[in-house]
This record gives structure tokens, C-alpha cells and sequence, in this order.
């Protein structure tokens, strides 16, 4: 091995607001690794990200000065140079960019009504001049999205949908300045301004899609405690924080408290919550010598943990660092926007050179045939391209919410068209994730006062849920001398000269793990079982979803015998015993037989089945580590949510697809009169105007209700 494949490499993320299409992943991901010094870069297009592999002797302005090389603007990620989110910023630009295109566009037009109707000489020039003066700030500032991204282009040697736009306004804006110095009866800036107000519209509703998927793997270590209390020889006990515990280090871990890195107990017993990593609702008791990992939740008794592994060395950091793998594939989806892009470009270059050109050819004259050549640019102008998919996904997006849908990612509903299976976990998701006294209608009332003592006087999750059912029908608890609560086993109290308790069941349960019981001086009177419920409408979403022509299967990471109930009731077929791991490589056998993946799940366990879908959804009450990584999240206690944003996303492409034979049908029908010379650039500008109108006004089709 050489020196150089010995040196260490550094791994750092850039945010990238400037990533628009598929031609800018290939750029960047070939073109940074031009530079010796960067060992590899991939991009996530989604959140607009790129991450890096590197030398240690790249500086961060060689870094900076590499993406600048291929025309992007790039920000650190963690530094104080990214403390601004760069994404959010381009928003509120387009927005305010929209504001002041659509004020300019507004006042110009009230001036132009004057020239419409027959104003001549110094009184038509006056309000030329007039509109000048409001359209020449307003384009120079409302444009900049567009001027910056084409002139990078251009520097670059390369083209794309922002050229012509660009073109366009710049060339009717310097002939409506000629005309009205030459004291002509044209002046178009009204048409300039309103192709920009019409162009900014589109790009604000397709960033306002694109900031819903923000957040990424990064939250996932949110989920780590921030610290442990580290116990050193003779030492009083100190907190450490989470990036300097090391292998070897004894933590003290409080009742209630997260774990901040990986290790084995060393001391006490306790019971641990485990759905964070599991997706398993039922808390797993503990003891001297067994693993525990970073960020599951300590719940009943103070343990003593020796670090086996921490940072980046945890379990939960190994499944982000699965999730940002697996999101790359998603991040490599081609939108149908950006496919009609590829070829528009050359085709409107083309078009309005041959015009000039042509009527140059037959004698019109520069003038005449510069006018020409602006119509065509004009008329051709992307418009109703660059508002057909942002204006129906947002007029979907709007119909999904008020179902309690969140879709956070517009390319997301193209890519829940496409989908034809669906790989569902059960724990949450197909279940409330919220267990339930399924028998306690069958426990004698007489017992519900001693409960409901002993129930609220625990921790224990199953208590709790005992505690909430028992007050939510009236019972009043009865008086207990409360002696403590023995981690693992249960509650004890003194009742009238008696021993009671309320714990772990004396006689051990045949595959329900999920009891307790009650029982004074050791004769039990109640056993008490508990279950995770099915959500109500379950066996109907999957009933529908079958209809639909995607067959659903069961993935969790629960045991066999608590998944096979679910299973059997709802007809389906259920892989169980999963880890991360397993989940990504059925999705991947799924996709390479030819399958588009819908992933629905609520876990961190989740979390990179979910990015490796072909499209993913979360339950609103899922881990913060599964709404990230999910393109949409569905609230409330119903599944048939998912049906219908399936229904309302195959909806959606179908209006996008009649939007654009709009956007086509207009172009086969104006560019002919353009290139004839019967279109002024006004009219082209107004009947670029009209075209987006239809096409928002079909996208408006979707308010209608679901099927």
C-alpha cells in the first residue's frame, strides 16, 4: 500500500442550494473528483446536499474553490460559514423576487392601458419611459435566480432551461429601451416583467416542495443522550459529554435517562426501551452482562454501563450512516420536469436563431427580425413547463393536508405513482403502537380501585396504560401504603394487613409476553393481558391497496409469534425478526426483480428502509428518525390515508401529463404564427400568460375529492 492510499480521509457534507436537475449530480459527483485531492463525492438531491470524502490537506477554500470550478455555490455544513441554512435563504430570495415582479408587473400594465388605447407621441413615450423606469430594477433584481444560474452555465460551457429564459427577458427588455429611445410605438416590458413574474411563481412552488424534505440523517442523533455520568476510580462521578466518552469509561445510567453510547451492563437490573432501534413496543429487562446501545431510553432502576463503543461507532450511528447510503438511490430519481428539460433548451436556441436568421435571409432587416426572434423566444418561453408539475404538486399537496397527509417532497408523488408493492412494519404502523388491556372488561370491577393504586404508583409502560383506562372510566383508587416498585418484577404495597402486588406474572405465558398481574400475598387474583391494536381501518386499507395492484407485506423487526397474529388476521405475508440491515436487502431483492417499493414505517430501525424506498411514509407518531426519512408523513389513528395519497399521487401524474400536452399543444399552435412574424412580443408575452393560467387553472382539478 502506498502512502497516500494510507493517509486518512476526511468526510464532510456541503449544502448545494444550486442542485436543480439529474445533469447536476453527474456533474458534481465526476467533475469534484477531478481534483486529486477529493476521493469521492456524492450527492443527495433531495435535500440538496453534497458529501465528500477528502485529503486532509484540502483546505475548505480548495474545497469551496472545487465546487465554484463547476458553477456551484456551496456552503459547510457544521461550520460557521453554514451557519445560515443556504436552502431556506433561496426561498424567502424567490419569494420576495415574486413580490416585486408581480408589483412592477401590475403598475407597468396600468401605464400600457394608456398606450393600448391610442396614446401617441410625448404622452406614449412619457409612459414608456414610465414603465422603464419601474421594469429596469425590478427585472435586474427579480431575474437574478435566472441571470446567475445561465451565466454559470454559460461560463461552464454548458446550457440549461434558464439560457433562453434569460435571453428572452434581456432581449425584450434592450428592445422595448430602443424603441422607446427611438421614440417607437412598441415598448414590451410589461411582457418581460409578467415572463418573469410567471417563471418565479413555478420556481417558489417547486422550492417550497423541495424545503419539505429538509432535515435528513442528521436528526437521527438527536435521538443519543448528550452525555453520561462516567465513574472513575477514587473519583466522584462526572458528566461527560457525548463526543468524549470513550471504550472503557463506566457510565451511570439514571432511571429515565438515554444511553450515549454503546456498552455492556455492569451493574443493577432495569427494564429498557427498545422501539427507537427495534420497532418492539414491549420494554426488554436487563441485566449484569447484557448490550445496550445509545439512544434507547433507561427506564426503571439506575444501571452502570462500561462503554463499548461510541460517536460514530454506535449502533444509531451505523444506521444513519445506512440511511444516507440508501437515500442516494432516491436521490438519483430523474423527475419528469427535468426529463422534459433535456431536450427544450437547444430546441427554443434553435428555433429563434432560425427565425432571425430567416427573416434576415428574406430581407426584413434587423429590426424586424430581432422582433421575431424575441416572439419566438417569448412564446417558447418555459412557462406552463415550469408551472405543470410544481402547480399540480402543490394543489395535491394542499388536498393530501387537509386529510392529514404531509407530503414533503413533490418529486414523492410521482414516485408513489409508480409504486406496485408495499412493505409495511407492524409495530406503529400497521398497530397503534400503544399497547391495550385487551381483557380487562372480563377482570372483576371489584379489583379496579387496587389497580388503579398500585397501577399509577409505577413507571412501567403497561401501567401507565392501565393507569389512563382505568381513570377514563371513573374508578377511584383505593388506599395503598405504596412499599416500592422492584425493577423488572413490579409494584408492592401494604392493603389492609395485606401483601399486594402488581408485576410480572408468577407462571410464565405462552407467547404473550405482554401481562401483568395482580395478587395479594402471593395468590393471584387478575391477570391483566395486553396487546398492541391493529389500527381500525387496517384490513380495509390493505383490502384496498390489493385493489389497487400492490400487494403488501409485513416487515418488522418484532418476534415471530408477536407478528403472526397481525399477520394471519390480515391475510398477508410477514418477514419478521429483521434488522436495518435485513429490511434494506429485502427492499433491494424487491427492486432488482423489477418492483417499485413503498416503504411504511415509524422506527429508527426504519430509518433506512425508508430512504431506500422507492417512495416511504410515517405514521405522524413514528420517531423523529422516521418522519425524516420519510417523503410523506400520515397522522392520527387511520391507515386508509396511505390508499388515498397513492390515489391522489397516480391523480396527480395524470394532471401533470395533461398539463403538459397543454404546454405542447400551445407551443404547435403559436410557434408557427411567431415564426410567420404575426406575434408582437406583447402578444407572445400574453399568450405565454394564458397558457400558465390553463395549465394552474387544470392543476386546481385536484381540489376535487378522493376517489
Amino acid at each position: 500500500m502506498t502512502a497516500a492510499a494510507a493517509t486518512p480521509l476526511i468526510e464532510r457534507d456541503f449544502a448545494v442550494p444550486d442542485i436543480r436537475c439529474a445533469s447536476c449530480i453527474a456533474k458534481l459527483e465526476q467533475g469534484l473528483v477531478r481534483d486529486k485531492r477529493i476521493a469521492a463525492a456524492r450527492v443527495n438531491f433531495t435535500e440538496k446536499r453534497v458529501h465528500l470524502t477528502h485529503t486532509p490537506d484540502a483546505a475548505m477554500p480548495d474545497l469551496i474553490g472545487a465546487f465554484s470550478l463547476l458553477g456551484f455555490e456551496a456552503y459547510p455544513i457544521g461550520d460557521a460559514a453554514g451557519e445560515v441554512d443556504p436552502e431556506a435563504a433561496t426561498s424567502r430570495d424567490l419569494l420576495r423576487a415574486v413580490a416585486v415582479a408581480g408589483f412592477a408587473m401590475m403598475n407597468i400594465m396600468l401605464l400600457s392601458v394608456a398606450v393600448w388605447s391610442g396614446a401617441a407621441g410625448v404622452t406614449r413615450d412619457l409612459f414608456h419611459w414610465l414603465s422603464a423606469a419601474i421594469a429596469l430594477p425590478a427585472i435586474a433584481y427579480a431575474g437574478r435566480p435566472f441571470f446567475r444560474s445561465a451565466a454559470r452555465a454559460l461560463r461552464h460551457r454548458h446550457t440549461n432551461m434558464d439560457v433562453p429564459i434569460s435571453i428572452g427577458v434581456l432581449l425584450a427588455t434592450g428592445l422595448s429601451l430602443y424603441e422607446t429611445a427611438t421614440h417607437g410605438r412598441h415598448a414590451y416590458f410589461d411582457g418581460a416583467v409578467m415572463l418573469l413574474f410567471f417563471l418565479l411563481c413555478g420556481r417558489w412552488l417547486d422550492s417550497v416542495m423541495r424545503d419539505r424534505a429538509r432535515g435528513g440523517v442528521t436528526a437521527l442523533l438527536r435521538n443519543m443522550g448528550t452525555g453520561a455520568m462516567v465513574i472513575e476510580r477514587d473519583a466522584a462521578p462526572r458528566w461527560v459529554d457525548a463526543t468524549a466518552l470513550a471504550p472503557g469509561m463506566v457510565m451511570l445510567v439514571a432511571a429515565g435517562e438515554r444511553l450515549a453510547a454503546d456498552g455492556l451492563v455492569t451493574a443493577g437490573d432495569s427494564q429498557i426501551d427498545l422501539s427507537l432501534l427495534t420497532g418492539e413496543s414491549a420494554p426488554q429487562a436487563v441485566h449484569v452482562g447484557d448490550p445496550v446501545h445509545a439512544g434507547t431510553l433507561n427506564m426503571e432502576a439506575p444501571i452502570r454501563v462500561r462503554v463499548t463503543a461510541a460517536g460514530a461507532g454506535t449502533a444509531i450511528a451505523d444506521i444513519a450512516r445506512l440511511m444516507g447510503e440508501a437515500a442516494q438511490g432516491k436521490s438519483r430519481y430523474v423527475r419528469i420536469a427535468d426529463r422534459a428539460a433535456r431536450l427544450y433548451a437547444p430546441a427554443v436556441h434553435g428555433l429563434a436563431l432560425a427565425a432571425f436568421a430567416g427573416w434576415m435571409v428574406a430581407g426584413a432587416g434587423w429590426h424586424q427580425s430581432m422582433l421575431i426572434a424575441v416572439a419566438v423566444l417569448i412564446v417558447t418561453c418555459p412557462c406552463a413547463l415550469g408551472l405543470a408539475v410544481p402547480a399540480a404538486q402543490i394543489v395535491a399537496a394542499g388536498a393530501l393536508m387537509r386529510l392529514g397527509v404531509l407530503v414533503k417532497d413533490g418529486s414523492a408523488l410521482e414516485r408513489l405513482a409508480e409504486v406496485d408493492r408495499a412493505m409495511i412494519d407492524k409495530t406503529g404502523t400497521l398497530t397503534l403502537g400503544r399497547p391495550a388491556a385487551v381483557n380487562l372488561d372480563a377482570i372483576d370491577p371489584v379489583y379496579g380501585p387496587l389497580l388503579l393504586a398500585l397501577a399509577q404508583a409505577s413507571r412501567h409502560p403497561l401501567s401507565e396504560v392501565l393507569t389512563r383506562r382505568l381513570v377514563a372510566r371513573g374508578v377511584h383508587a383505593e388506599t395503598v401504603e405504596i412499599v416500592g416498585e422492584t425493577p423488572g418484577f413490579g409494584v408492592e404495597a401494604r392493603w389492609h394487613g395485606h401483601s399486594v402486588t402488581l408485576g410480572r406474572p408468577q407462571r410464565p405465558l405462552a407467547g404473550d409476553a405482554l401481562a401483568s398481574e395482580l395478587a395479594v400475598d402471593d395468590d393471584p387474583l387478575a391477570l391483566l393481558r395486553f396487546a398492541d391494536e391493529l389500527r381500525p381501518d387496517a384490513r380495509q386499507a390493505i383490502a384496498a391497496l390489493r385493489s389497487d395492484g400492490i400487494e403488501p407485506t409485513i416487515l418488522s423487526g418484532d418476534r415471530g409469534e408477536a407478528v403472526a397474529p397481525v399477520a394471519r388476521e390480515l391475510g398477508v405475508l410477514a418477514q419478521t425478526g429483521m434488522s436495518p440491515q435485513d429490511k434494506l436487502a429485502a427492499i433491494a431483492r424487491q427492486t432488482a426483480a423489477g418492483y417499485k417499493v413503498l416503504m411504511i414505517g415509524d422506527g429508527l430501525n426504519d430509518g433506512p428502509a425508508l430512504a431506500a424506498g422507492h417512495a416511504s411514509m410515517a405514521p405522524g407518531s413514528a420517531s423523529d428518525a422516521g418522519k425524516n426519512a420519510a417523503d410523506c408523513i400520515f397522522l392520527g389513528d387511520r391507515l386508509m390515508p396511505v390508499v388515498q395519497t397513492l390515489r391522489m399521487a397516480r391523480r396527480t401524474q395524470a394532471i401533470v401529463r395533461q398539463n403538459f400536452a397543454l404546454a405542447i399543444g400551445y407551443n404547435i399552435v403559436a410557434v408557427p404564427l411567431a415564426l410567420f412574424g404575426l406575434v408582437t412580443p406583447l402578444i407572445a408575452a400574453l399568450a405565454m400568460s394564458g397558457s400558465s393560467l390553463i395549465v394552474v387553472g387544470n392543476a386546481m382539478r385536484l381540489k376535487r375529492g378522493l376517489a
